[in-house]
């Protein structure tokens, strides 16, 4: 287990929530299936999922006069691998105009993503999800192979991107920092979410439902199953970051917003 992280200032929540996200790579990083480049100027990874949070630049320090031609070359060799990825930007990014030249390359630039965290202590757990869901721990490479399926259709991901996660993640394995939790509907899978363990803190990653599924209160119940049992490993800090459709479900757990994200997106060429 990570060394616990049980400061609670504004600062410090902010810096864990980032460095919890910019630590996920990383360890997906072990995977054979995930590409890797590490350098000075430049951070990225290529896991081949179809999703932009999936494949990404997460670090980036370029000079001012040369940083058109390496974005150039960066973006060709996403788009050669026909992958969505996202560009990430922080506060320690550079150039400090990064942002203009990506939407000048093509990328749609999204500002305020939300980086929100809690207490675990302080969880609100008086949803109540519907009769007949049960979530269990994946173990295996049967339950995976459903929580894979709850995944892409969860997110609208294409059918083809199945087997390429069902990959990634069963290449990771099942063991701690890494944990995946399925949502079962009777013996439907209807949900997934994500438990990662880095950082001192416990990041919620890769919630999702099913259309036909949703506002039964199944997203917050995948929520709070993970950080239960982050809580009950003596972690105190849950943190996540959230679209806007989750925003009100995480709210609603006592999540509160510490910081912001800032990407520039590449969907791929026919959308």
């Amino acid at each position: 287990m990570s060394e616990v992280l049980d400061d609670f200032s504004t600062s410090s929540l902010a810096a864990a929530i980032e460095a919890n996200l910019f630590a996920y790579p990383r360890y997906l990083s072990s995977s054979p299936s995930v590409e890797v480049y590490d350098s000075r100027e430049l951070t990225y990874f290529i896991s081949g999922v179809p999703h932009p949070g999936m494949n990404g630049i997460v670090h980036t320090q370029l000079r001012p006069e040369n940083a058109d031609d390496a974005i150039d070359e960066t973006l060709g060799h996403f788009k050669s691998r026909q992958v969505p990825f996202a560009w990430w930007v922080d506060s320690a990014t550079q150039p400090p105009d990064l942002p203009r030249r990506l939407e000048a390359h093509g990328l749609a630039y999204h500002e305020d993503l939300p980086g929100m965290a809690i207490d675990l202590l302080a969880l609100k757990e008086d949803s109540t999800p519907p009769a007949g869901l049960t979530i269990q721990t994946v173990g295996d490479e049967d339950a995976l192979a459903q929580w894979v399926s709850a995944v892409v259709i969860g997110f609208g991901m294409p059918a083809s991107g199945e087997d390429t996660c069902f990959d990634l993640f069963a290449s990771v394995g099942f063991d701690l920092p890494l944990r995946n939790y399925l949502g079962l509907l009777g013996r439907k899978p209807v949900a997934a979410s994500q438990l990662f363990l880095a950082t001192g803190v416990a990041g919620i990653y890769f919630v999702a439902t099913v259309p036909e599924a949703r506002r039964q209160g199944i997203g917050a119940a995948m929520t709070l199953a993970p950080l239960r049992e982050a809580l009950a490993m003596g972690y105190r800090i849950g943190t996540l970051q959230s679209s806007e459709v989750g925003l009100g479900v995480y709210r609603r757990l006592g999540f509160e917003e510490y910081c912001r994200f800032s990407c520039g997106v590449w969907m791929g060429e026919a959308r």
